[in-house]
């Protein structure tokens, strides 16, 4: 069960991104640092996240060692840091906090990164994760190779766009559930 005082504390515990990578090896930080230099947001994406009203709690749980944490987590970053303050993302290492990480198993695993969507007072709102339908295909249509791509691994151009759109529409469905919720309308007045 994921309430959000458990939710509250985790996220009290986890690091913004910087931070995050940080306390990678220099190759992971130099992968997701390469990553993050190649996310760009479009100009609708950037104003859309700018535009967002309500504060939304993000905190995923990834390893740096992960070749799809390595891709991904940097589009967070980028989509984050758009939205004019209204997300604040936070990073916690899947494999040092197994009790959270127990919580949000995915198809019976342990996946990473896995993104837990929260409200302004921590209550929960949505889980996606490890990947969106873009990346998934990818992986189907290729099935071959590691199950995980090598941090490192280059993300063709095509899918890095598709990827971080579906990112950016996730981003956006939280903070319409949000921006509808009328628990949170009630609390603000609108």
């Amino acid at each position: 069960m994921l309430d959000h005082t458990f939710l509250q504390t985790k996220f009290g515990q986890a690091l913004p991104f910087a931070s995050y990578i940080a306390t990678g090896t220099g190759d992971q930080r130099n992968n997701w640092q390469r990553m993050h230099d190649r996310v760009s947001l479009a100009p609708q994406q950037s104003a859309l996240l700018g535009g967002f009203v309500r504060q939304m709690n993000v905190l995923v749980t990834s390893g740096l060692w992960c070749g799809d944490c390595a891709q991904q987590c940097p589009m967070f970053a980028k989509i984050a840091a758009a939205s004019g303050g209204k997300i604040d993302l936070r990073f916690l290492d899947r494999d040092k906090n197994m009790d959270l990480a127990d919580r949000v198993r995915i198809c019976g695993g342990n996946r990473v990164p896995t993104v837990i969507f929260m409200a302004e007072d921590f209550e929960f709102v949505s889980l996606l994760g490890d990947q969106t339908l873009s990346r998934l295909r990818s992986k189907a249509a290729k099935a071959l190779g590691e199950y995980c791509p090598l941090p490192g691994a280059e993300l063709a151009e095509d899918e890095l766009g598709q990827t971080l759109q579906e990112w950016a529409n996730e981003y956006e469905r939280v903070q319409l559930t949000l921006r509808l919720s009328s628990r949170l309308r009630d609390k603000h007045g609108d």
